[in-house]
């Protein structure tokens, strides 16, 4: 079986949004100190490279992310192609390369190409709220994107008020538009507003 990791590698100096926590790794129990073991330890922030929104990241009082649907996180996904779009808007997502029914939705955009660069780019394109309602009006349950956020707020509130899960910082660089399986599973963290994944795509 082919498994195509579209994950982004973990490690300090890494892009973050603008004002997260940045990527400290240390080791503080070290078999070179004399310990009996290696135990690290990593300070980041929960929305942090490849990662799930959950529904309190925008909405007051709505559950962590160990309330999404596992089910969700496993499936049929098609890849889209919009890299040679300029905003991520209603008439990009509903020009004609949305296939319906859309369960799973995973934009792959110009963003890809900000992932060869060691920090945060702010040339990156997001959905605005009419464009997460034309993918909510598609039948999506979840919507991933090739950068550090899904949209703006209103993209963030219309998605997951509608239960639409919201992956971010996926690496579709080297992935062709089409039909796969796709999984991941956020880790389940209690009250968390997001949990960090590993995601993956298998060729149908």
């Amino acid at each position: 079986m082919t498994i195509i990791d579209i994950s982004v590698p973990i490690r300090e100096r890494m892009p973050t949004w603008p004002g997260d926590p940045v990527v400290r790794l240390d080791q503080p129990i070290a078999i070179a100190k004399g310990d009996p073991a290696n135990v690290g330890r990593i300070d980041a922030g929960l929305h942090t490279g490849t990662h799930v929104d959950g529904p309190r990241h925008f909405l007051e009082g709505a559950g962590g992310v160990e309330t999404l649907a596992l089910d969700t996180f496993f499936g049929p996904a098609e890849v889209v192609d919009l890299t040679a779009a300029e905003a991520l808007d209603e008439a990009a997502i509903r020009g004609g390369v949305l296939p319906l029914p859309a369960e799973r939705v995973l934009l792959k955009t110009r963003n890809s190409r900000l992932w060869a660069l060691d920090e945060y780019s702010d040339d990156n394109i997001r959905l605005d709220g009419p464009a997460a309602q034309a993918l909510v009006d598609a039948g999506a349950r979840l919507v991933g994107i090739d950068y550090l956020s899904i949209g703006d707020g209103d993209a963030h509130r219309t998605l997951l008020s509608a239960g639409v899960a919201c992956v971010e910082g996926l690496d579709l660089r080297d992935v062709a538009p089409g039909r796969y399986t796709f999984a991941c599973f956020p880790l389940r963290i209690v009250g968390a507003d997001g949990g960090p994944t590993r995601a993956v795509l298998m060729p149908t």
